[in-house]
């Protein structure tokens, strides 16, 4: 018997303790976390708290979209009310380094520059006056130092070897008139491309590696080669089909280094909707694949909006303000995603996302096992968008609550034994929705072919109803963000939640 009992523990002390287990050449080098502060600006503490927990699930990279929120000295225009000083920045840059995690800055040099194209001092940059989501491409004299300035502020608060340059979504791509005739002559891939490599040249120079996001250069490959081979491509996918932007084996072909990048937030959701589930398969799906596909890190996105802005003009497009379009709850909500992340990341094996909700509900809010299925069933709750248009929208709407319904009720009864504060957000997440649901009835009675002023009149008290539930998500909005956001910045996001309401009761009850 002792030499059966001698033979087996010497197969358990030799065989690896899970199938799944990781070998460090199937680990990925960098384990990062995208923090997006366009919206949403976390305050100095929030996002020291934020690091650390990162640190203590195993992420070893931040990567900081600061943008309007980073203190530029030489071009200060671009810093916005929220803007970090920059103690607080490189305070925050030491306290990661302790914790051991680098932090890239991400600076978007392309597309996606509203912040810096809606002042009059870079207005001759833009590829269209209209639509100031784009730098022109041919401008090379003006974009170079520009960029230069602003790659040399961010080197001297960050020492990461890397800079991230944006890249993504130049829906304008080709757009002004000099800029169609280059790509009528050679391509869009060589027009993105001769710009890009312009950019990624300047971070060579200065003995940092270009980081830049895929979709643009799978979609236009023909002219990848001409980049530097330091250049680090990341594709995100935030659950489609791989090769959604373009061939990545194509580009990987050429010798270039990938990263993926999954997400916690993305389109669709917003204050109203969030697709939980879909964002568990993503990382189910996704990391194992690119595990596979050889990819060498792994940067999991949070989008606090959509990126895309709508504007209010002065003569001659003089820009007087601008707007962002969706706008997500906050990160605050979001630490079972993340911390599904970190699993996802620690086998090769999928992450199964019901057996972890169940096992971090147990874990984290100590619920009992038929709770922690209710649990899953809650925020697993269809989560469609309302199109009020659609003919069968007010059954729609109906069909949706009942649902919402169930799941809001699955909350209000769970007993979470701890961090109740974070248990909070997924009830109000759901009650929010709730809101959004009534709102939407009464916005499809008001669009309806048969509306009349009899009936605007009854419509009148449900609005005034939504009104005064509004004020009672509002504070528990602050509650569970105060300390987590900037005070002015969540009593801006509530008033943009309750913008659509407020216009439609000023209209139907005809407030002069």
């Amino acid at each position: 018997m002792m030499k059966l009992f001698y033979s087996i523990l010497l197969i358990v002390l030799i065989a690896p303790a899970s199938f799944a287990q990781l070998k460090s050449s199937d680990d990925f080098k960098v384990k990062g976390f995208h923090i997006d502060l366009r919206i949403q600006v976390m305050t100095p503490q929030a996002l020291r708290n934020f690091a650390r927990e990162l640190a203590s699930f195993g992420i070893n990279t931040l990567v900081m979209e600061w943008e309007a929120s980073y203190p530029y000295d030489k071009h200060a225009t671009i810093s916005n009310k929220y803007a970090y000083t920059r103690e607080e920045v490189k305070s925050f840059i030491d306290y990661c380094s302790q914790l051991g995690m680098d932090v890239i800055p991400l600076q978007q040099c392309f597309g996606h520059v509203e912040y810096i194209l809606r002042n009059d001092r870079y207005s001759h940059l833009k590829e269209e006056r209209k639509d100031i989501s784009q730098i022109c491409p041919l401008k090379t004299e003006g974009d170079s130092l520009l960029f230069s300035d602003l790659f040399k502020d961010l080197a001297s608060t960050h020492p990461s070897k890397f800079i991230h340059i944006g890249g993504d979504e130049t829906y304008l791509l080709g757009h002004c008139k000099d800029c169609s005739k280059k790509a009528a002559a050679v391509g869009k891939s060589k027009l993105f491309v001769d710009y890009m490599k312009m950019i990624t040249q300047t971070i060579v120079k200065m003995g940092k590696t270009p980081i830049m996001w895929a979709d643009i250069l799978l979609k236009y490959p023909e002219a990848a080669s001409e980049l530097p081979k330091e250049t680090i491509f990341i594709d995100w996918n935030y659950g489609w089909k791989t090769n959604h932007f373009g061939d990545i084996s194509n580009v990987q072909a050429k010798g270039f280094t990938f990263w993926g990048s999954p997400s916690i937030r993305s389109h669709p959701d917003n204050w109203y909707v969030t697709e939980w589930e879909k964002h568990f398969n993503n990382q189910r799906d996704f990391i194992p694949y690119s595990r596979k596909a050889g990819y060498q890190g792994m940067v999991m996105t949070s989008w606090s909006t959509s990126g895309l802005y709508g504007f209010t003009w002065d003569s001659g497009y003089e820009l007087v303000d601008m707007l962002q379009v969706r706008n997500n709850y906050p990160l605050s909500a979001f630490r079972i995603l993340v911390a599904s992340f970190a699993e996802a990341l620690k086998t090769l094996d999928p992450i199964n996302p019901e057996a972890f909700v169940k096992r971090y509900a147990e874990e984290r809010f100590g619920l009992k096992e038929n709770d922690r299925q209710r649990f899953w069933q809650a925020i697993t709750t269809d989560p469609k968008q309302v199109v009020i248009t659609r003919p069968d929208a007010v059954s729609e709407i109906s069909g949706l609550r009942i649902k919402n319904d169930t799941a809001r009720k699955i909350l209000k009864e769970l007993m979470p034994l701890r961090n109740q504060k974070e248990f909070e957000h997924y009830r109000l997440m759901f009650d929010l929705r709730g809101f959004y649901l009534d709102f939407k009835e009464i916005e499809a009675v008001y669009n309806s072919a048969d509306f009349n002023r009899s009936k605007a009149k009854t419509l009148v008290p449900r609005l005034e109803k939504l009104r005064s539930a509004s004020k009672t998500l509002d504070r528990r909005f602050y509650d569970l963000n105060k300390g987590f956001l900037h005070e002015e910045e969540i009593r801006e996001q509530n008033l943009i939640r309750n913008q659509k309401l407020e216009v439609l009761f000023q209209r139907i009850s005809r407030i002069r």
